[in-house]
């Protein structure tokens, strides 16, 4: 006889093999399945746990309380106004809101505030505040207590504004001899505690407008990855980040400058996506970033078999309808995001109102508003995040003391009693084992 448990698999296994209708409305039957089911396939786990007695045997009827403590994939924002905002109440709700939704921490190591004179460096704590550009020993210091994973942005961005002026915008010669000194500095100082390099920043803008950038010589981005990797070691992740219609509508350009670099054998351990999307009412009517054109792109990226990374978010809040328009996109990209299978995290770009760069302020793009407080758009992140996108159930132990279940990746809390005794473990449901086994004495 069936289980209830392989009823279930099995009717989802139906469910999905019925195909998928391409679409360009998030509500159609056909998208929705799709991203449901590839949630189910590509961000869950199967888990068998056996609880035994102090002499090894199996204790049947025991209660096994499975709670999720953390995601394995990463659901992130930038830090980039830690400890920064007007008031100590303001702060303290800026951390509150980035540690109840996020594990995953994009820290600013831009050039020209991080040096700003040449060779005085702005790394440890308690150097000159600089708006948005926080000391990186601090935030470093902020996100290991906290758990959060952290990924640096960047070690190559040579757009002018965001460039040193003591470095000369002529000199592509003297600019690599300089730009090696730097990645020297941040890989030793930042490459074990810095998981994820966004290495070179908007390469693709670059060539389009050169004038915008410092001169680089010609083998600009290939010579940037391999003086990375000689630098940083083999655990950090080497990545690739560009602008969000480079990705999504000229994905061609963007997959042949990718394969350009794995052509000549170069590491290169992931693909930065930005979607910084600013035109809500054309996206509702479903005029752009359709489903279809959404999924196209990654899967084209995908295809080089690298990680995905959703790098940065912006969705602007406009309009008496501007707050629900937010929301709504939020968890309709989300689920998108969530449900591809090369995806491994997603970075929202500003979490507050008022934290953003010069007039990208004014798209009030924020997932809390300028007092910090959240709004519609961060509390269905935190339903799906927290809620939906997490395994919390409790089961009773069979007749070989063994209970089986289905979870989202990540770390876990198992509590088990039975009679007058209880007691805690750890245990973990990675991506990457077919099924996760433990055996717990109580």
């Amino acid at each position: 006889m069936m289980t209830k448990k392989t009823l279930l698999l099995l009717f989802s296994f139906i469910f999905c093999l019925q195909g998928f209708a391409q679409t360009s409305s998030w509500s159609n039957p056909g998208e929705v399945k799709r991203v449901q089911c590839n949630i189910e396939k590509y961000r869950k786990g199967d888990a068998t746990i056996t609880i035994v007695d102090k002499n090894g045997k199996p204790l049947r009827n025991a209660t096994v309380i499975i709670q999720q403590q953390t995601h394995e994939f990463l659901f992130g924002s930038n830090l980039f106004v830690l400890h920064q905002l007007a008031t100590p109440e303001l702060n303290q709700k800026y951390e509150s809101a980035f540690t109840h939704l996020f594990n995953f921490a994009t820290i600013p190591f831009y050039w020209r505030e991080l040096e700003p004179q040449q060779n005085h460096l702005r790394f440890k704590e308690g150097s000159d505040s600089i708006w948005r550009r926080p000391p990186p020993d601090e935030l470093v210091k902020w996100c290991k207590a906290h758990g959060i994973v952290i990924k640096g942005h960047q070690l190559l961005y040579v757009k002018r504004k965001f460039m040193p002026d003591w470095i000369s915008a002529n000199d592509s010669n003297k600019l690599k001899a300089l730009a090696g000194k730097r990645m020297t500095q941040l890989a030793e100082r930042y490459g074990y505690d810095v998981s994820i390099w966004d290495a070179v920043n908007e390469e693709m803008a670059r060539i389009a407008k050169p004038s915008q950038w410092d001169a680089v010589p010609h083998d600009f981005l290939s010579w940037a990855f391999k003086k990375a990797d000689s630098l940083f070691p083999k655990r950090s992740q080497l990545i690739i980040n560009d602008e969000t219609k480079t990705s999504h509508y000229s994905t061609q350009d963007y997959v042949d400058m990718v394969n350009g670099l794995l052509k000549q054998n170069i590491r290169l351990d992931g693909i930065g996506i930005q979607f910084h999307m600013l035109q809500p009412d054309k996206f509702l009517k479903g005029e752009v970033y359709t489903p279809q054109i959404m999924h196209d792109a990654y899967k084209k990226l995908g295809n080089f078999g690298k990680p995905l990374w959703i790098t940065e978010i912006t969705i602007p809040t406009h309009g008496e309808t501007g707050l629900q328009d937010q929301a709504t996109i939020v968890s309709d990209i989300y689920k998108l995001w969530f449900s591809e299978p090369q995806m491994k995290g997603i970075t929202w770009w500003n979490l507050g109102d008022g934290t953003a760069f010069g007039a990208e302020n004014n798209f009030h793009g924020g997932l809390l508003d300028s007092a910090m407080n959240p709004k519609p758009s961060y509390k269905v992140l935190d339903q799906l995040i927290n809620h939906d996108w997490k395994t919390n159930i409790t089961l009773k132990t069979d007749a070989d003391g063994i209970v089986n279940f289905r979870g989202f990746h990540g770390k876990y809390s198992i509590q088990v009693k039975k009679g007058n005794k209880s007691q805690k473990y750890n245990f973990q449901l990675p991506s990457n084992v077919k099924v996760s086994k433990a055996t717990f004495k109580l």
